[in-house]
């Protein structure tokens, strides 16, 4: 690498760790300000007078009084809330009687990375209703107390059974809150029932259903679980799934594509999932971002029901984005997990996916099940690998050649110099693109994996070694943040990087690399190293376990393949009849070159115009 070009990649070095720590140093102090910010208004609102225990109740009683005399459900518009709770093997549900929704959700198998139990939300945290105008009045159901059919209900695993909530607004008038939960489920039925309500409601007025919820940090890495993970995802009838405010604020309309099947907050490994088995008809999505610590983000919908139905068939799903068990619930919710893009997500799907759950029934952990499937795919791979080595075995064999066609023509001749190149390409029977293809189509599965193993619910707090969870990087030295690096060191990462650099030295001794290319695959890995320092631990080891098995391959074909004998096929190649015989990609590739190397021809001169000679 002469002077020029490394000054060329240190700058340019210097230049992306300089504006990263520059945007961090942006992002810290615009995070500042909006928290100086929201005290300065928290300090200014009103705070209400604390009341006795007698004079709160003197306040509900006039409530009441006031409510029964004037405006719809008035008797609902004060009460006490008392908390219904639906339990089964998976879930804990708190139902509660004031607006008749879910509080809160605990998945009861999960814990959080701190080991707490992994709740969905919390009262405090979300909000649920239906909101229409009756007699001239805004109503919001989750203001109002409903009355529950039932305390608390346990069910096993072969059992199911329902709560109903209701909201009356006369005996023969009522809004009904109908949860069903099955022993085994992950979903929690909920159908709305509008017995009588119609002919209340304004003409002409729909009915809403709102939904709100904040997601709290759930796993190590709070900043990747936010900008990376953390969305909400929602399908149209008819459309494949899609999702916003994945990395910024922002609301979208969802009227335009037809029905709405359902809507998510989702985050890294679970979901809170609302599925219309009728559909919405329209509706709004948005997502707020936090900077509170331990808070992710703020989701909320605003979704219309159907008119004129008086039953609402909804489900929700509260569950692991475990990809087996969203596809067991079928309208595409495994489709929140994301496995990549284009051929990469059929890889992932088709190829990866049901290998690695062939090998988990065998009962290993997973840092053995990880080697195995990293062994196997490694298999199936090896004759690209033999392919790729021997390709570049013939071009070392052809280096000594190559540099004596160099000194003969020089290297102020660029154009020149490739066409004699491959003119002995031709001529040794070598494709010097050989040793690239194969690995050109290696790197489907590799970057597959780039998204396997990071939404792999299936590795979330499984150990091997000294990583404690492979889902997360397995910081092994805490230090100060920096650029690219972050504020931890992740060994797994540092092994993977140093094979990778012994992994690019052994390749440039078998292929002869010299000049820019052999200095970038140094430089590569390094940036990599900052890259992938706070991805999971098993991506890391499984590209470690690549590198170690492609020098146990490569050595193993090394005994294989001998210089000499390819030397000597080269010069057989040589001497073929055909040898000389050009492709007529290579005979366009000639001519072009031909055409820039010839001096360009000057045009020939116009001739003078002649003046008629006068008679």
């Amino acid at each position: 690498m002469d002077r020029n070009t490394f000054t060329g990649l240190f700058l340019i070095f210097l230049i992306l760790a300089g504006s990263t720590w520059y945007m961090q140093q942006e992002d810290q102090k615009l995070a500042r300000e909006k928290i100086v910010q929201d005290s300065i208004i928290r300090s200014k609102a009103v705070k209400p007078v604390a009341k006795t225990p007698a004079a709160a109740a003197v306040t509900a009683k006039v409530a009441v009084d006031s409510a029964v005399l004037k405006g719809p459900f008035g008797a609902a518009r004060t009460g006490t809330n008392n908390p219904v709770v639906l339990e089964n093997e998976h879930l804990k549900v708190i139902i509660g009687s004031k607006g008749g929704r879910i509080e809160s959700v605990e998945l009861k198998e999960h814990k959080t990375y701190e080991q707490k139990p992994v709740v969905m939300f919390t009262a405090d945290q979300s909000n649920f209703g239906l909101s229409f105008n009756a007699g001239g009045t805004a109503v919001n159901t989750s203001d109002l107390y409903f009355t529950p059919s039932t305390q608390n209900l346990v069910l096993s695993k072969a059992d199911s059974g329902s709560v109903t909530m209701r909201l009356n607004y006369s005996p023969t008038q009522f809004v009904d809150y109908i949860y069903t939960l099955k022993g085994e489920s992950y979903k929690v039925g909920l159908t709305i029932v509008t017995s009588g309500i119609q002919s209340v409601i304004q003409q002409g007025q729909p009915i809403s259903l709102n939904w709100q919820a904040t997601l709290t940090q759930k796993e190590k890495d709070l900043k990747t679980e936010r900008t990376q993970y953390t969305a909400a995802y929602f399908k149209h009838v008819e459309n494949d799934p899609d999702y916003i405010g994945l990395s910024e604020d922002e609301t979208k309309d969802l009227g335009e594509d037809g029905k709405i099947e359902w809507i998510s907050f989702k985050q890294h490994f679970f979901s809170s999932v609302l599925i219309a088995k009728n559909g919405f008809d329209k509706g709004s999505l948005s997502v707020k971002n936090s900077s509170q610590s331990g808070v992710l983000k703020s989701f909320a919908a605003n979704m219309q029901l159907p008119a004129n139905t008086g039953s609402y068939p909804l489900e929700f799903y509260f569950g692991p984005n475990k990809f087996n068990i969203l596809n067991d619930q079928g309208n595409d919710l495994e489709r929140q997990v994301n496995l990549g893009w284009g051929p990469l997500k059929w890889i992932n799907r088709y190829a990866v996916l049901p290998l690695f759950n062939s090998l988990e029934k065998l009962g290993w952990g997973y840092g053995l099940i990880i080697f195995a499937l990293t062994i196997i795919l490694k298999l199936v791979l090896s004759p690209l690998t033999y392919k790729s080595y021997l390709s570049m075995a013939k071009m070392r064999v052809l280096k000594p050649e190559m540099d004596e066609i160099k000194a003969k023509v020089g290297e102020d001749n660029p154009t020149l110099l490739q066409q004699e190149y491959m003119k002995l390409y031709k001529k040794a029977g070598v494709n010097p693109l050989g040793g690239c293809i194969p690995m050109l189509l290696q790197m489907p599965i590799i970057m597959a994996f780039f998204f396997f193993f990071p939404n792999l619910f299936e590795l979330r707090h499984e150990s091997f070694l000294w990583m404690n969870d492979l889902s997360t990087y397995d910081s092994v030295i805490s230090i100060p943040e920096l650029p690219f690096i972050g504020n931890h060191i992740s060994l797994m990462c540092l092994l993977m990087t140093v094979s990778t650099l012994i992994y690019t030295w052994y390749n440039n001794q078998i292929s002869g690399a010299t000049g820019q290319m052999k200095y970038i695959g140094y430089i590569t890995p390094i940036i990599f190293f900052g890259v992938l320092n706070s991805y999971p631990a098993g991506l890391n080891y499984y590209y470690f376990l690549a590198n170690m098995l492609t020098f146990a391959q490569q050595y193993i074909i090394k005994q294989f393949v001998d210089d000499d004998k390819i030397h000597s096929q080269i010069q057989e190649n040589k001497k073929k009849p055909n040898a000389d015989k050009k492709s007529k990609f290579q005979q366009r590739m000639e001519d072009y070159m031909r055409q820039k190397q010839a001096p360009a021809k000057e045009l020939p001169a116009k001739p003078a115009s002649k003046t008629p000679k006068k008679k």
